[in-house]
């Protein structure tokens, strides 16, 4: 068996400070060198496309909320996990560039829409297949059997942790991490 960088933080707290490790321990360190490997090959694909990751997250998100592509400012917010300044800000670049623009809302004279323009229609599906396809390069190699397993498995976990709201494991309040 070879030795993984999650292995290697395992082992060295594994030495440390045992008392910090959980069963759930590998997993919480697998997925976050994943994810880190994931948003590293994201934000190396950005400044090509001239966006920042907010940016990019609000684009994309209008476009994935399907043709006319526009959305409530509070929705997009929710959705993105910043603030409705964070979001207004961003929004108020993406409206100078030309890829975003606000308009009243017809059902609510109190709020406005956010939608994409044609270019920024254009810019977010490039974005999207730039993004995946450096997913993708960070799979290579990786047999599409191993992606789907670990895919099936993580629908699992995801399913069992929802059917469990508040599970706080066994030995009560859990370290935030085990860094």
């Amino acid at each position: 068996m070879t030795i993984d960088p999650a292995d290697a933080l395992i082992a060295a707290w594994r030495a440390e400070l045992p008392d910090v490790l959980y069963p759930t321990s590998e997993l919480t360190k697998r997925t976050m060198l994943l994810a880190a490997r994931l948003d590293e090959a994201t934000r190396r694909e950005l400044p090509e496309l001239g966006l920042t990751a907010a940016e990019f997250d609000i684009l994309v998100s209008l476009r994935r909320s399907g043709n006319p592509y526009k959305l409530k400012p509070n929705q997009l917010a929710s959705g993105l996990m910043l603030s409705t300044g964070g979001t207004s800000n961003v929004v108020n670049r993406l409206v100078r560039l030309g890829l975003v623009e606000r308009e009243p809302d017809p059902d609510d004279r109190r709020s406005t829409l956010i939608g994409l323009t044609p270019k920024g229609v254009a810019l977010a599906e490039q974005a999207v297949r730039a993004i995946a396809q450096a997913h993708a390069d960070v799979f290579a190699g990786v047999p599409d059997e191993v992606v789907t397993a670990a895919t099936d498995a993580l629908r699992d976990l995801f399913a069992a942790m929802k059917r469990r709201p508040g599970n706080r494991g066994e030995r009560g309040r859990r370290p935030s991490r085990a860094a």
